[in-house]
């Protein structure tokens, strides 16, 4: 299923934050946890455009039946304006739950290849994923015909502040903070928003359910990009 979860004015915002993030990179004002982790200009900014484009990618898992309302939209044109009118229909319907690809599986798949080059952080990075996780759970919201939305800046201000404090406290070295920033904030915002609140998926009257999609696609998307560049 190919669909975008946010609409153009968000893509095209996200888009230029992203051209905003790489020049960022490439002046050398601010620099991302991409580079110093080992990857290059070219690998931060292909992970970042893959992230982006595969928001519209969702895989589906499996599906949920419900007796929820759907809601469907119908829109009128008048004047020249186009009103959406929300319809809520009473029917036994089924919700896919699906895992979007750039929201989700580029995150976990990024984040697992940190792990496995920096063992040493996989402590410090559970700690941050389990504070940020907490915090996304308690901010999450279920909105009907959507799915889970949650707040833009609280995972990746959580992930950073929870970086800081570890690397403070146990005085860790290198480049462990910007790991535990990265992983808490993608990993945390994905646990606690999505993984959490699936008990609640068949409840939203939303045909599909992503993963990673929808309204945590930009918590997750941003959550690592934010919290490196806050630490």
């Amino acid at each position: 299923m190919v669909y975008s979860p946010v609409g153009i004015f968000f893509i095209i915002l996200l888009a230029i934050l992203l051209a905003f993030v790489v020049s960022l990179l490439f002046l050398d004002v601010l620099r991302t946890a991409f580079t110093r982790i080992g990857f290059t200009w070219e690998d931060a900014f292909v992970l970042l455009l893959v992230s982006l484009i595969g928001s519209g990618i969702n895989i589906p898992l499996t599906t949920l039946e419900s007796e929820t309302p759907i809601v469907r939209d119908s829109y009128v044109r008048v004047f020249g304006v186009t009103y959406r009118i929300p319809v809520s229909e009473t029917i036994h319907t089924d919700t896919v739950l699906a895992i979007n690809f750039g929201g989700a599986i580029i995150p976990i798949m990024v984040s697992a290849y940190l792990l496995i080059q920096f063992p040493g952080a996989i402590l410090y990075s559970a700690v941050g994923v389990i504070f940020v996780a907490l915090i996304a759970n308690r901010t999450a919201r279920v909105v009907r015909g959507v799915g889970i939305v949650i707040p833009t800046l609280i995972p990746p201000l959580s992930a950073a502040l929870a970086a800081m404090a570890l690397v403070s406290i146990f005085s860790v070295g290198g480049n462990f903070v910007f790991i535990i920033a990265y992983i808490g904030g993608t990993m945390g915002s994905l646990l606690g928003a999505d993984i959490l609140n699936l008990g609640k998926i068949k409840d939203v009257g939303a045909p599909v359910a992503s993963i990673g999609g929808a309204g945590t696609f930009d918590g997750v998307f941003l959550s690592g990009i934010i919290a490196v560049l806050l630490v």
